[in-house]
């Protein structure tokens, strides 16, 4: 049993959301109990301290959409890209990495997301994958790094057309046999989508293989509408749009995730709402990318479920949290647009996408939730309470100022140092794959 306290407690409970000397029990994978720090440890005497140190104790961060194939990317610079548009982007870039990933490559992959998602207080991932140089038991390679390292996911392999049909045809059986493997396995710490780029690299028949495949078993994760030209693809040749091909081909539905969606109508809003379908946002990939804004107020407003992702730019959701919010108040020119969305977005429903996939509640500290916690090292110089948590989150604090992370109970990184896990080594290792990778993509030797 677990005491952790000694800070400020941030619960995002409704019945006790905040305590300034609180502490939270962790019993197992599960939340015991919360109160003050003096009440705890007179009520668990035998209970070990895991000390705050006067930091803010909270729940782990939740990310709902990434790309761990993008882990080895960092400092890259591949010769000759120069990009004009987003399908440059993919093309020269995103899938000229992933066709070269080995399942060395995309342990590696793994191992630097990983690692920095417990630097960065982030406890459960979604991921959608791509490594079209070696797609089978990719899914299987993350799911070991994230057992070994202690990472909470649901994992996804993204089928396309875009490597050939055998190509095509092993991404839909590995999510297949990575499905039925997480659904027969009934973990509560990693479970499993089924993915699939976007729309512009699948055809009709593709996506009746991939309902065909996926028999039930799990929900689809796809990008939609990121770039025009998914809307230009869609209109072209199947005479619609992007939501309404993938309600034709049964793909909409409780389960299934909706990545970026900037380039849809309000009657696509109606048809993601209507078969309440999740839709996730990933604010600074949409920025660099330079693909638009996605309609974040309006899909709010209709009550679409809409989480907030990093796709493959950061792993830190602070961070994205900093950039959603102006980016929102920008294109709605309204300096006061978007604090309940975004606030909402982070700390409520990405909870709410994860109660679609896993047992336990995530990203709150009560009673029989996850024990997801993490411990903050942040000392305000100005008032803090349960009135303006929120704010002290946006203008103070990002994902490294983590000092401790505990996922399902075990202590992954305590004072900042990892606790059973051999970095250096992980480093070592990554970096040589990395230096392959490169190497193939540059026609040199690092």
């Amino acid at each position: 049993m677990l005491i952790i306290g000694n800070g400020r407690l941030i619960t995002r409970s409704e019945t006790n959301p905040y305590l300034e000397n609180g502490a939270v029990v962790l019993d197992g994978d599960a939340v015991k109990e919360t109160g003050t720090l003096e009440a705890m440890r007179a009520k668990y005497p035998e209970a070990e301290l895991v000390d705050a140190r006067g930091g803010v104790i909270m729940p782990g961060l939740i990310n709902v959409h990434t790309h761990i194939y993008s882990g080895l990317a960092r400092g890259l610079a591949i010769d000759g890209f120069a990009p004009a548009n987003f399908l440059e982007v993919l093309d020269g870039q995103w899938w000229n990495i992933d066709r070269r990933l080995t399942l060395d490559g995309t342990r590696a992959c793994a191992y630097a997301t990983v690692l920095d998602c417990i630097r960065d207080g982030v406890t459960t991932i979604f991921d959608h994958h791509a490594s079209f140089g070696e797609i089978p038991g990719s899914l299987f390679a993350i799911k070991d790094v994230c057992a070994e390292l202690g990472m909470r996911a649901c994992l996804c392999y993204e089928v396309s057309e875009r490597g050939g049909a055998e190509k095509c045809a092993q991404s839909i059986r590995e999510n297949a046999e990575f499905a039925k493997w997480a659904k027969n396995e009934n973990s509560d710490m990693i479970k499993a989508m089924f993915g699939g780029h976007a729309l512009f690299t699948i055809s009709d028949k593709t996506f009746e293989e991939m309902v065909k495949a996926n028999d039930g078993m799990t929900g689809f994760h796809i990008h939609v509408a990121e770039g025009m030209n998914d809307v230009y693809d869609s209109l072209n040749s199947y005479g619609c749009r992007p939501v309404n091909r993938l309600l034709y081909n049964g793909v909409l539905g409780e389960k299934t995730m909706l990545g970026h969606c900037i380039h849809i109508s309000p009657a696509e809003m109606d048809i993601i709402k209507e078969t309440g379908t999740m839709v996730c946002h990933n604010p600074e990939s949409n920025m660099g990318n330079a693909v638009g804004c996605s309609p974040v107020l309006k899909l709010w407003e209709k009550g679409v479920l809409i989480g907030l992702g990093t796709d493959a730019y950061t792993h830190d959701m602070l961070e994205s949290l900093k950039v959603l919010l102006p980016m929102q108040r920008h294109n709605a020119c309204d300096p006061n647009a978007g604090w309940r969305e975004a606030m909402g977005m982070l700390f409520r429903n990405n909870p709410a996408i994860c109660a679609r996939y896993f047992h336990k509640p995530l990203g709150v500290l009560e009673p029989g939730a996850a024990a997801d916690v993490i411990v903050m090292d942040y000392k305000p110089f100005t008032p803090f309470g349960a009135d303006n948590i929120d704010g002290h989150m946006l203008f103070g604090m990002m994902g490294k100022n983590c000092r401790t992370t505990i996922i399902n109970g075990k202590v992954l990184y305590k004072d900042r140092e990892f606790v059973g896990i051999d970095e250096d080594a992980i480093n070592a290792w990554t970096l040589e794959q990395a230096k392959k990778l490169w190497g193939e993509l540059n026609h040199r030797a690092y």
